[in-house]
Order: C-alpha cells, then structure tokens, then sequence
C-alpha cells in the first residue's frame, strides 16, 4: 500500500433496529410485569401491608366509633382534617391500603404460578446424572468392597428407600463394567414453600370475601333482661355490612341481656367483664326455646357463622318524671362514659307530657321535661361539683340540669342520645328550671309541681354481632400456612451419586468392586455432613470406610486397607 492509498474503514455493525411506538409500551409492560411478580417485590409488599395496618390499630377508626374520631379531629384542628383526607380514619376501607393488597395479590399470584409449573417439571424430570469426580464433592467416600458390580449397587438402590433413583449403565471415563446411580430426596421442601405461599394467598381471598360477605353490627342493652334480634340494620345502634349485603337476609337471631358483673382490682382497673344472657337461633325461634350462656372478653357466643362480642359496658340511669296530674313517665337510657378508669358518664333524657294533659300539640310541646348532666357510680363531692373515685356502682349519684320546654322531640331532626340541643336552649324554647344533685330515690320539684326524681341506675353492655361467612377458611388457609411453613424450614433438599466398577482383583475368590459415593446438598444446611456418613454407614454397611466425608480422595482406601488389616 503506497503513501497515498487510503485505508479501507472497517465494516460497522448495522445498528439494531429502532423500536416503535408499540414496542417500547410492550417492553415497558413486560418490565413491569416481571419486577411486580418478583418474590422480593411480594415481600416488600406484605411488609408495607403490615406497616400500612399501623395507623388502622393506633388511631380511632370511624367505622367503630365516629364519635371519637369527630373528637380527636376537633382536638387537632390543623392536623385532623389532613390525616383525613388521607384516611387515615378509614384505614382499611381507603384507597391506598387497597392499592397496596391488590398488588400484593396480584404479585403473589404472579410469582407462583410460574414456580408451581417448575416444581411439577422438577417432579418429572430424573436426578442429574453422576459427576466426572465425585472426589471434588463436598462430601464424598471411596472404598473397595467384594461383589460384582451390579449386586453392589443393587444393594444400594435397596437402602435408598424414599429417594428418587436413576440407574444408568456405562460410564463417562469409559470403564468397562461401570454403573452410577443419582438419587435425590426432599422435594418437599418447595411444595411447603408453594403451599404457604398459596395459603397466604387464601387468606387474602377469605379476609376479602368476609368483607364483601359480611357485616358488622352493635346494639346497647340494659342488663335488666332488654333484647333484641337481628332481623333488619334497624335492630342496631350502628351497623356496616360488606359490599354485596343490601340488609335482607340477615342471620336470625334473638338476644336478651340479664345481667352484668365487672370485677375490679383496688386500683380501679378492670380484671374481667361478665354478662349472663339467653339467646335464640334457628329452629329456636319457632319453638321459642331460649338458650343460656355467659360472655366474656374475647369469648364470644358463636352461631353459624355470626359471633357476638362483649366489647364494652357503661350504665343507664333511671329517671321518673311525675306530672301534677299524677301522671307518670319513666325512662332508662345508657349515659356515655367520660372517664374510662371512674366511668364518669354524661348523657341526657327527654319526657314527653301524657296526651290527655294538653290537648293542644303546641302546649304539649312547651311543656316536655329535659335533663341532662352526670352520673358517678361512686360519688364524691367538691362543695357542689360531683366526681367519681371508683368505676365500680358502690355509691351511685347525679348532678343534673333540669329543663322544660320544647326538647326537639317533635321536630324530626335528628337529636343527640348523651346532649341536649345547645340552639334549642339559646332561643329561650328550652330553659333550665332547676340544678342539683341527687342519689337513688331523691327527687327534686319543679315550680310548677312536676317532680323528678332519680330512681337508680343499671349496667348497660355493648354487644357487637360479627357475620362472617369466610372465618373458617381463614382458619384453614392460616393452618396451612404454619405448615408449609414448618416443612420449608425442616425438609432438606439433597443429592447423592454412587458409582461402581470393577477393581479387577479376587481376593479368595471374590471379585473386588469399587464403590465412589458423593452428597451435594441442594440448600445451605447444616447437619447435611452428618446425615452424609449415616448414610454411607447404611448404604455400605460394615464395608463404610471410618474416614469418608469431605476426606481427601487418597485417605479413604488408606483408612479401609488399615481396616481390612
């Protein structure tokens, strides 16, 4: 080539060709797909499950009581309404909670499908064949026996019970007469790591199917034998069913509270709450047959699929109302406990006049009787202001306010069951008439010769009756769980080879065979070593060299010859 000759550039690659549009959105797809059905992205989901169920367990939800969610908001008033508009308040129903167990579902879904198809084909497909050197094995033994080849390694293959065993004739190394046998052993322990995963998976589908199946409902009963049965969202306090419930076909059920016992310790905290009750199910409502039993924190009544709750109990004050006719009006409604440790409790009472004392709606109207104040089930005083030392009903008394009036009772707005209408007492329709205390049996007489007067006071409890149609397979689905868990950590994923030939020796007229032995474990375990010369004791028997796993390759027929010796 002369100075002036130009070399000739060297061909370059074509460039790969651009992808369209289409594509790069399929690329994307694919991507996704595959880092979502991944089993660390499924665990970093089931932890976020977790830690998302946090605030759900710390702050009031406003499916179990909006009243104390309407406090802690109006307590923070600047942070409040920011926690919920993140629901924060609605924790397990939002939006973000749900996100998060939807791709936790479709992940796991997603990740093991593809390792069920793998561990059939794994079922299927033979032990490995035996490695060119068994020597370079973790665990591995060599020594010389007597016998033919084949009755060696039938001999064998008739110990390795429970193992998965290929025979194959020949050998890589072109011995004549050489046979090798794989066996391989614990395939459990991915079927119990399949079977957890599956049963996670379960779970999953029942906790949502008793949510969409299911409803929840609480209802308040004076233990003084008050009941109620459960044949409408109407028999309840407050009731929320599950998506696909529209409030026909509830499970029918009759309950009657007859009492209620708490047991306190000195310091006024609550060691057990018991209340007696009867109930009726079933073929029970047509013979009208009541059933006797006993409820207990966190031992409900269980019906079918319904479970009823003791969650809570607070007290109903007894007020009668004595109009100058001589007509009478007696009430017991619950009073919501301020005070979770003396159960100070607040609340308020309505009385409508008897019909015949004014005929006109309007004078009938003006003429209601309204209390409202507190109660203590062991009073204390200071001066006039009423306080209670103790949760438990030793010394009962109220101070209340005493209105007459218009009460709201007539007009069809909605009315607080524990306060009185703050707007109806401004407008002067509703005005106090008299303030005081009093224990059972004390009354107080207005001006116009109505008498109040405080009768006593009874236990109320809060029943909460839970229908889900799915509990027992979460049970199963979590039974399962614990045990593929169990066979994961405990079944251990091995491999062993043999190998036999010919040694061409007779010794007093036996024919001599070598026999090579190797173990890999498949998992990282310990104790696999151990189990390795059990099993070298067993297949061999009295022919086991004493030096065989993880030995070097010329110290095992040293350690049988001096044994032989």
């Amino acid at each position: 080539m002369t100075a002036t000759d130009t070399p000739t550039p060297a061909p370059q690659p074509a460039p790969p060709p651009r992808q369209g549009v289409a594509g790069r959105a399929v690329a994307v797809v694919r991507n996704t797909w595959r880092g979502l059905t991944s089993m660390r992205t499924a665990l970093v989901l089931l932890f976020l499950l977790a830690l998302a169920a946090i605030p759900g367990a710390l702050l009031p939800q406003r499916d179990l009581n909006t009243q104390k969610v309407d406090e802690y908001i109006a307590a923070r008033p600047t942070l409040g309404p920011i926690m919920d508009r993140f629901e924060l308040f609605d924790v397990f129903g939002s939006f973000w909670f749900t996100a998060i167990y939807v791709l936790l579902f479709v992940s796991l879904v997603g990740c093991i499908l593809p390792r069920c198809v793998e561990h059939l084909r794994a079922l299927r497909t033979p032990p490995v064949a035996a490695p060119r050197n068994l020597q370079r094995l973790p665990h591995h033994a060599r020594t010389t026996v007597d016998g033919a080849p084949q009755a060696v390694l039938d001999r064998i293959q008739g110990q390795l019970r429970g193992w998965k065993v290929v025979r194959r004739d020949g050998g890589e190394r072109g011995r004549e007469g050489e046979l090798t046998l794989s066996g391989e052993k614990g395939y459990l322990r991915e079927a119990g790591n399949l079977l957890f995963h599956i049963s996670l998976v379960g779970l999953l589908l029942a906790v949502a199917a008793g949510k969409l199946l299911g409803y929840e409902g609480q209802r308040i009963l004076v233990a003084d034998g008050e009941e109620f049965c459960t044949t409408s969202p109407a028999s309840f306090d407050s009731f929320r069913a599950g998506s696909t419930i529209d409030g026909t076909g509830l499970t029918p059920m009759c309950i009657r509270v007859n009492s209620f016992v708490a047991d306190y310790l000195d310091n006024g905290q609550a060691e057990m709450f018991t209340s007696d009750i009867e109930y009726q199910y079933d073929d029970d409502l047509v013979t009208d047959t009541w059933r006797e039993t006993q409820l207990k924190v966190n031992h409900p009544l269980r019906v079918g699929s319904d479970r009823v709750y003791l969650q809570g109990h607070g007290y109903a004050p007894t007020f009668t109302v004595t109009w100058p006719n001589g007509e009478t009006r007696t009430e017991t409604v619950q009073w919501a406990p301020e005070d979770a440790t003396t159960f100070l409790s607040s609340g308020a009472m309505r009385f409508d006049p008897p019909g015949g004392m004014f005929p006109d709606a309007d004078e009938r109207r003006k003429n209601q009787i309204a209390i409202e104040g507190l109660f203590a089930p062991t009073a204390a005083f200071q001066g006039t202001l009423l306080t209670s030392i103790f949760p438990s009903m030793m010394d009962p008394a109220v101070a209340i306010d005493v209105y007459k009036g218009d009460s709201g009772l007539d007009t069809g707005s909605p009315q607080s069951l524990f306060s009185l209408n703050k707007e109806l007492i401004n407008q002067g329709r509703l005005v106090k008439q008299e303030r005081v205390n009093l224990r059972p049996g004390e009354s107080v007489t207005l001006a116009d010769g109505t008498e109040v007067r405080f009768d006593k006071a009874t236990d109320f409890v809060n029943l909460q009756v839970s229908h889900d149609p799915a509990q027992q397979w979460v049970l199963v689905a979590a039974i399962l769980m614990m045990t593929g868990l169990l066979v994961s950590l405990l079944v251990k994923r091995r491999r062993v080879w043999a190998r036999v030939y010919p040694d061409g020796t007779v010794v007093d007229g036996e024919r001599r065979t070598v026999v090579e032995l190797g173990g890999l474990a498949r998992t990282d375990q310990a104790g696999w070593g151990d189990e390795f010369d059990r099993l070298v004791d067993r297949l061999l028997g009295d022919d086991a060299p004493t030096a065989s796993a993880g030995a070097p390759a010329n110290q095992a027929p040293a350690a049988q010859e001096k044994k032989k010796a």
